[in-house]
């Protein structure tokens, strides 16, 4: 029974946020110029009567990779099939998705990084040729069968370009950089968010929220769910200022957008290491944070705001993290800073 109870949030949330999620261009606010060239490249394809080039989208998890790769399918009258790179294990596992496709489908694959050496090389020649060769039986007995495959659009999404191998990056005809997105974007999809799950908020409060969003869409629809629980629970269901404002303090976000973990690693940097420079490692020990997290969910926003800054000999406190949180600079720092 407490299994079933503790599923149903969970499915509710997933409804929720694929009820927010995009399902037309014009209602994709933001990344303008992304948005423009992948149109222009899905236009000229529909010309043709081709598929698209294959297409990268790389950037900060929650800026709206996913929901590019759905909107490219849409686009092109296709299906789009999800997958992720840790979940394809085997060359079999590879096969049974791309044999299941049919013609002109969207094939997405999230966190393609992390898919192994041994898929990627079967991947090589189904993104070139549209075929798999794949080796049946062991030793002197083996044979290789050739599978044709349909023409497919392979989209990867991933949040660590570096680790993606030269020979697959190069075979996305496209490769597109999603940044953070602007103050008044973030405005905007609050906006249409409240109107989607019919929710009172006021301007004041929507700038509340956006304010402390990361300038990630993802984070903002998260905080604008949460303030929609305080306001249902402490007040007429209406998300003022003054809600806002208390469930963004309950959930310990600062004004600036910092949560426990950013200060964590933040303050660990300048009591632990004088304000630094200290490499990834020590640090990643010092917070108790693991290095993929630090270089994937905190560090980006930490730089992007000017707190961290990356220096040949490690990452160091800038002056503006010692304001932030009240510390004052020793002596011995201020000539680094």
């Amino acid at each position: 029974m407490s299994r079933v109870l503790d599923q149903k949030p969970a499915k509710e949330d997933e409804a929720l946020d694929s009820a927010l999620r995009p399902k037309i261009w014009a209602d994709y606010i933001g990344q303008e110029k992304i948005k423009e060239n992948i149109r222009i490249i899905l236009t000229a394809a529909k010309q043709r009567g081709q598929s698209p080039d294959h297409l990268l989208f790389y950037g900060n998890s929650g800026l709206g990779k996913t929901t590019l790769a759905q909107l490219v399918a849409m686009e092109m009258g296709k299906e789009i099939k999800i997958s992720s790179g840790p979940a394809i294990e085997r060359a079999g596992d590879l096969a049974a998705i791309l044999t299941n496709l049919n013609d002109g489908d969207v094939l997405f694959l999230d966190e393609i990084h992390r898919i192994s050496n041994t898929v990627e090389e079967y991947l090589y020649p189904a993104m070139e040729d549209y075929k798999l060769n794949l080796i049946l039986g062991k030793g002197p007995m083996a044979r290789t069968m050739e599978l044709k495959l349909p023409k497919f659009t392979l989209i990867g999404a991933t949040t660590r370009p570096a680790l993606l191998s030269a020979p697959l990056r190069n075979r996305f005809g496209a490769i597109f950089q999603l940044d953070f997105y602007k103050p008044e974007d973030i405005e905007k999809i609050i906006e249409r968010s409240a109107r989607i799950l019919n929710i009172q908020i006021e301007p004041d409060a929507v700038k509340a929220v956006a304010e402390r969003s990361r300038f990630t869409p993802r984070v903002a629809n998260r905080l604008l769910k949460r303030a929609r629980d305080f306001a249902e629970v402490q007040s007429d269901g209406k998300i003022t200022k003054e809600i806002s404002a208390k469930a963004l303090e309950s959930l310990d976000i600062d004004k600036m957008g910092l949560e426990l973990g950013d200060r964590k690693i933040l303050l660990a940097l300048i009591e632990k290491f004088d304000g630094g420079p200290v490499g990834l490692q020590t640090l990643s020990a010092a917070a108790m944070e693991e290095e993929d997290t630090i270089l994937d969910i905190y560090e980006p926003y930490l730089m992007q705001m000017g707190f961290i800054e990356r220096t040949p000999r490690g990452r160091i406190a800038s002056k503006m993290a010692y304001e932030h949180l009240g510390i004052k600079i020793k002596n011995s720092q201020s000539q680094l800073i």
